[in-house]
Order: structure tokens, then C-alpha cells, then sequence
């Protein structure tokens, strides 16, 4: 199985970088892991219309493949745990289908997106930057790898 990310928002900082990268390089060279970033649509200071999200999503769904399993971080998801975030990747890796986690922009993501996601997962009630998301996406996706070999990292 393949996992990748697909976020919206290209520039991020430094810490950001650093922060995913750490988890990232850590975890198995069978995941294969990729990030893959689509710019944030330009916003006008006071446009409120949907019109840069519809455009995120779109750029979105074209960059999902058919049969990928796709993962939508969403504040309305389901809130799991690191043990069920552990079991529901085990759950996705019996399943065959490569994996695609989605971050969508500042606004969110259209409900096309919404409709094309598998499953919707909540990171956490609280409203993230983009940036500490990505970066608690990769510690958490490296903290359940752990939990299902039995690694020492997580602790409880």
C-alpha cells in the first residue's frame, strides 16, 4: 500500500517542513510515502464566496486516482484515538487500495471533495493552522505504525 498526502497550501513554514519531515523519513520504505501540494487559490482580503474553494476542489480531484482510499481531515470527522487510528490503519492496509490523506484550504474543501472522501477524520475539535495539522498528521501516521509492530515510541 501506498500513502500519500495531498494539501492545499504549497508554502509553509519552516518548522512545518521540519516538523513532517522528521516523522516522515521514519516511516516504512513500503508505504512509499509522498507528499503532493496544490497552491491555495487566491483569496480577495474580504471574499467570503466559495468560488477559491470550488477551485481548490477541483484541483483536488483531479490529482485523486480512482482507486485510491481517500481519507478527508475535516473537523466534522470522526475523532479517533492513537490506538484506533492504529487499528483503522490496518483496516485500510487489508483493504489493498493505495491511501490518500487531504487537507484541504482555508476555507475547507467543496462538497465535492466531501463526497469523493471514504472517511472523514478529525484531528481534533480545536481549529488547526494547515501547517500543525500536516505536522500532526505525520507524527500521528508514524505513531500508529508503531503501535501495530510493537515499536517502544509510543508509550502510555
Amino acid at each position: 500500500m501506498h500513502i500519500r498526502l495531498l494539501a492545499v497550501g504549497d508554502r509553509q513554514p519552516s518548522w512545518v517542513d521540519d516538523a513532517f519531515g522528521i516523522y516522515s523519513a521514519r516511516y516504512p520504505r513500503e508505504w512509499k510515502f509522498r507528499l503532493d501540494t496544490i497552491p491555495t487559490v487566491h483569496r480577495n482580503k474580504n471574499d467570503k464566496s466559495r468560488q477559491a474553494m470550488e477551485a481548490e476542489g477541483e484541483l483536488i480531484l483531479a490529482k485523486l486516482v480512482a482507486t485510491e482510499q481517500v481519507v478527508l481531515l475535516d473537523e466534522r470527522g470522526k475523532p479517533l484515538s492513537s490506538q484506533e487510528l492504529a487499528d483503522k490503519l490496518s483496516e485500510w492496509q487489508t483493504d489493498g487500495r493505495d491511501l490518500c490523506f487531504v487537507i484541504g484550504g482555508p476555507d475547507g474543501v467543496s462538497d465535492a471533495v466531501r463526497q469523493r472522501a471514504d472517511s472523514l477524520w478529525s484531528l481534533s475539535k480545536l481549529t488547526l493552522p494547515h501547517g500543525m495539522a500536516r505536522a500532526l498528521l505525520s507524527e500521528q501516521l508514524y505513531r500508529a505504525w508503531s503501535l501495530q509492530n510493537g515499536h517502544p515510541y509510543h508509550r502510555v
